[in-house]
């Protein structure tokens, strides 16, 4: 009985952790929507990556301990983390700006809401 306490302990924190990820990367893609370029690694610029950083990094505290949980409860990695991974990093000339990128981010993640 422990342990299925304990199980749902962490599972009730994992949608917990989840929430406040999804929390923070909306609130990371409002700033970004706004003008500040950053958040996706689109740009070398070291004003943009100081910007960001403070977004990025509470966005992979989160990751880290929803990895973790999930592991744990024998779950498959946070897709939306993966997905957020996978579109940063640096794109040609013609890709999209970043402040384009994240209302599109938006859009999506206010549909799957």
């Amino acid at each position: 009985m422990a342990r299925a306490d304990r199980l749902e302990r962490m599972d009730r924190r994992r949608e917990e952790a989840e929430e406040e990820y999804t929390a923070a990367l909306i609130g990371a893609l409002k700033v970004t929507a706004a003008g500040q370029w950053g958040l996706f690694g689109h740009t070398r610029d070291k004003t943009h990556v100081a910007k960001a950083r403070p977004l990025l990094a509470e966005l992979e505290e989160l990751a880290d301990e929803i990895a973790d949980l999930r592991e744990r409860l024998d779950l498959e990695p946070f897709a939306l983390h993966a997905e957020f991974l996978a579109a940063r990093g640096p794109v040609n000339s013609h890709a999209v700006g970043e402040p384009k990128q994240a209302q599109a981010w938006l859009a999506r993640l206010e549909q799957d809401q």
